[in-house]
């Protein structure tokens, strides 16, 4: 973590992590301590094999507003630690985020904004708060989105969405967000956290193995792969739990997955 006042904080209740943004002052905007502890987080979730579940959330009543602005003239203004800047410490984070093998669920209250946005598209599941805010209107500070965030923001937002945030510097509400698809359920913000919590519960009770295969599924479909899962596909098939889930059903009984 990179110190008391911004870091990436992970929390454990039973089956369920929770990944909590942290940068008091700043509606949770990402240094770059944070990007390389964000990585860091997501690639120490990844390895646990008793997690079935993260919850994704910022502290504060905001998600992320974005980067920490303050930071960028150090390293911006030149193009080789502005690439790896982009390249390695904010894609490092997104690509371990997006190599997650069990069920990313984000609480989004708040700004949504840039950085924020861009994690948020890395989650499976979004639940927002009715006051919650997307765009990533970086435009009006001169320079543009990253090539690989940009195709991330765009594949979960549509095209439409991403050239008026980017090209325009809009900023949209949640119910066009939810209604673009990016969003699962919009709902009072006295009741994301609920919500995030009931989704999180219900994943966790179901087949961790089933999570794992659909999310390796999906990650293949996303880069125009799908051949590569295609050979070990059914390879589950003798497997424990899937013989529990069917033996259960068979039974009339709850499953008991681990």
């Amino acid at each position: 973590m990179s110190d008391k006042n911004d870091a990436i904080e992970v929390s454990r209740e039973g089956a369920i992590a929770v990944l909590t943004l942290r940068h008091p002052g700043r509606l949770n905007a990402m240094t770059r301590g944070m990007w390389r502890s964000l990585r860091a987080a997501a690639e120490g979730l990844a390895a646990d094999p008793g997690l079935r579940c993260v919850i994704v959330r910022g502290e504060g009543g905001a998600f992320c507003a974005g980067g920490d602005i303050s930071e960028y003239p150090a390293f911006r203004y030149d193009a080789g630690s502005l690439r790896t800047f982009h390249e390695e410490e904010v894609w490092g984070a997104l690509a371990a985020l997006l190599a997650c093998p069990v069920p990313l669920v984000a609480q989004i209250e708040g700004a949504c904004m840039g950085a924020g946005l861009e994690i948020a598209a890395c989650c499976d599941i979004r639940l927002a708060g009715a006051g919650a805010r997307f765009g990533a209107p970086i435009a009006r500070l001169g320079f543009p989105m990253a090539p690989r965030e940009a195709a991330l923001v765009r594949s979960q937002i549509g095209d439409t969405l991403a050239r008026d945030m980017l090209l325009a510097a809009g900023v949209h509400d949640a119910p066009r967000l939810l209604a673009a698809g990016f969003l699962l359920a919009v709902l009072p913000d006295t009741e994301v956290a609920d919500a995030a919590w009931r989704h999180a519960r219900r994943i966790a009770e179901l087949a961790p193995q089933a999570a794992r295969l659909n999310k390796a599924t999906f990650r293949a479909l996303g880069a125009g792969e799908l051949h590569s899962v295609l050979a070990g596909a059914y390879d589950y098939a003798d497997s424990g739990e899937h013989r529990e889930g069917i033996d259960a059903f068979l039974a009339k009984r709850p499953p008991r997955f681990g």
